[in-house]
């Protein structure tokens, strides 16, 4: 099968980038009969990461296997602006960690200087599996949420990457079938408002910070408001960071020093 033919296969099945596609997909395929089942598997729906098994991440590849969380381009946003608090030697938590793709990005962002400690936690035994690949030297946990993690974490977080799902619940059906039907659902159902996750991670927080840390978790423009309230009644001291390049929007909590 020549390039142009797996153009035309992948645009006649609604693939926008048919052609950088199908520049990876010749490029991963080692036989001519594999490149007809990647195909074939790209225009029956299943996500291209999941296909090539990686994902391109803030300038990393992030290795991605099925029915783990693909991380989005516009989350190396809230990436940034971590890099940009983050203080000298950081304690870094990447909680709902999906593939681990926060964690390795910010640390890679942050060379020459490096975490003092990385940490990683999903309920997704899938996710988790990715997350120990990616973050070969950090301390990977499985759980829910903070239940996940070490008590001696308590009182040390520098910063807190929280990249929680935020689709409200009914506005999952509305998402593209590669997402909703390849991606775990409680990687992208935020409940009722989108903020269900949002919540129980800012209630906990001030636990974990250290003096002076920050939580930070990714949200749509309109939940921005009311996220920077739940992280105000937490006691935490709130703002919001939009990008427009990329559509991007962070909420910020930072703990009193």
């Amino acid at each position: 099968m020549d390039t142009s033919t797996v153009v035309s296969r992948l645009r006649a099945a609604g693939c926008v980038f048919a052609e950088d596609e199908a520049d990876l997909l010749l490029a991963a395929a080692t036989s001519p009969a594999e490149l007809d089942a990647l195909v074939e598997r790209r225009v029956a729906g299943l996500p291209l990461e999941h296909l090539l098994g990686w994902a391109e991440f803030h300038g990393l590849r992030i290795t991605v296997r099925p029915g783990v969380f693909v991380p989005r381009h516009r989350t190396g946003f809230l990436v940034d602006v971590a890099v940009s608090l983050a203080p000298p030697d950081p304690v870094v938590l990447d909680l709902c960690c999906g593939s681990g793709a926060l964690g390795a990005a910010f640390a890679a962002a942050l060379s020459p200087r490096s975490p003092r400690e990385l940490h990683a936690a999903d309920v997704e035994p899938a996710a988790v599996g990715c997350a120990r690949l990616n973050l070969p030297d950090a301390h990977v946990h499985q759980g829910d949420l903070y239940e996940a993690l070490p008590v001696s974490l308590r009182g040390r977080v520098d910063v807190l990457l929280a990249n929680v799902p935020y689709v409200p619940s009914d506005a999952v059906a509305t998402m593209p079938p590669e997402a909703r039907l390849h991606e775990p659902l409680v990687a992208l159902d935020g409940g009722a408002d989108g903020l269900d996750l949002a919540r129980r991670v800012a209630a906990d927080a001030p636990r974990w910070l250290a003096p002076g840390g920050t939580v930070l978790v990714e949200a749509s423009e309109r939940q921005a408001p009311v996220l920077a309230e739940i992280l105000a009644a937490a006691g935490l001291a709130p703002r919001v960071h939009e990008c427009d390049e990329l559509g991007a929007t962070v909420v910020t909590g930072t703990a009193e020093t």
